[in-house]
């Protein structure tokens, strides 16, 4: 997956723009850790990886991800933020080459897939 970065009209939004859909036609928002933890989709998924490097709050929508930060902190998160859109589904989905502990940090627990 590839990233764009474009400013937001504050200071502390960036949106991050993929050549791949995320969310589809639905919109997910995120205002803390705590709004993305029940989730497994990948929308959830990386906003909780997006958390854990000290984002304020994560937006969806298909292909595009917007996300709010500390102003001066955007120079060190801004390629922590591109690095992990861009592998997101290095670690995600049945075929796409997870192991169990890459995904345990996050609280999913890897059950066999149905089709052998």
């Amino acid at each position: 997956m590839t990233v764009t970065v474009t400013n937001g009209a504050r200071r502390e939004v960036r949106h991050f723009a993929t050549n791949r859909s995320i969310t589809g036609m639905s919109i997910e928002r995120f205002a803390s850790p705590e709004a993305a933890a029940p989730g497994l989709k990948a929308p959830h998924i990386l906003a909780r990886r997006l958390f854990e490097l000290g984002v304020k709050s994560v937006s969806l929508y298909s292909n595009t991800v917007t996300v709010e930060a500390d102003p001066s902190q955007w120079n060190t998160l801004e390629p922590q933020v591109i690095a992990t859109i861009e592998h997101l589904f290095h670690f995600y989905g049945d075929q796409a080459g997870y192991s169990v502990e890459a995904l345990a940090p996050y609280g999913i627990d890897r059950k066999p897939s149905p089709v052998q």
